[in-house]
């Protein structure tokens, strides 16, 4: 069963120490291909780099927690960077961009206005170079789908990925109307998550991607509490051959086979985000 990850940090230091055999491990375990989104300036040549050795695909964008570090011509050597690889094949999405209103510096002048120019100068971007986006949505579902809204207004439909999605039912049914797949991971595995695992059991089949967010978000089966850390237990590394297994507890949730649930979540990733059927040799799934 061929999976997708539609988003892994591969470039984050945890994983970037052992990165071949970390891909090598994917590969195994059936993951055939990784996106990998860029969080900052300083980061754009790795994702692409590591997207051309690996066989995988990437994005190019600057995430919402890297916003007060970012200089403000940093928008502009983006935009330079989506002009001179637009027709990169591997490159499949602006992102990952969006909003974060769980950091408490983030919620406040003058943090707050500057991650929301950010999100959407470079939403303006994806429109300027025809690109899907990957979003970033920590508490700020209802804020991302007002920004969403309003620039979209009189064009063609947005299409891309709500990554890591934890909002509401409603708010998951708003982003699905503006074109988007959802985004699940390793929260889910997480029997307390109970909203979670219901979005997860009653979202329409083909709004669903998977994801590991490796090597954040990890399933339950990694997790250390904080207490067994303090003792010398270490904290389980998440990677994206954990995938299948993650993706396993939705199939369950669902009732449906690992089967049926990669077979769908393929066709969904291809449509959120086109440049990856002529990747992947899944044209005909549409």
């Amino acid at each position: 069963m061929p999976w997708i990850d539609t988003h892994c940090h591969l470039d984050a230091p945890e994983l970037a120490v052992d990165v071949l055999q970390v891909r090598q491990r994917a590969r195994a375990a059936g993951v055939v291909h990784c996106v990998i989104p860029a969080v900052e300036i300083a980061n754009l040549d790795t994702v692409r780099t590591l997207a051309h050795a690996g066989g995988d695909s990437y994005g190019l964008g600057i995430h919402p927690l890297c916003v007060a570090r970012a200089r403000d011509d940093d928008l502009a050597a983006l935009d330079r960077q989506l002009a001179a690889h637009r027709d990169d094949p591997r490159l499949v999405a602006v992102g990952e961009i969006g909003l974060d209103y769980f950091v408490p510096a983030l919620c406040e002048s003058p943090l707050r206005e500057r991650q929301e120019h950010f999100l959407r100068e470079q939403l303006k971007l994806a429109r300027k170079y025809q690109l899907p986006v990957v979003l970033h949505v920590r508490r700020s579902a209802d804020r991302l789908l007002k920004h969403l809204r309003e620039l979209g207004r009189g064009g063609p439909p947005w299409s891309g990925i709500a990554h890591a999605f934890n909002g509401s039912a409603v708010q998951a049914q708003e982003f699905i109307k503006l074109g988007f797949k959802l985004g699940f991971g390793g929260a889910v595995t997480y029997e307390r998550a109970l909203q979670l695992r219901r979005l997860a059991q009653t979202l329409p089949l083909d709004a669903l991607v998977m994801e590991t967010d490796a090597p954040d978000i990890p399933p339950h089966w990694l997790y250390t509490t904080a207490q067994s850390r303090s003792l010398g237990t270490p904290q389980g590394r998440n990677e994206p051959a954990e995938l299948p297994r993650i993706a396993a507890v939705v199939a369950e949730l669902r009732g449906i086979s690992t089967e049926a649930l990669a077979d769908a979540t393929t066709r969904n990733a291809c449509q959120a985000l086109p440049r990856l059927a002529a990747l992947l040799g899944c044209a005909a799934l549409g």
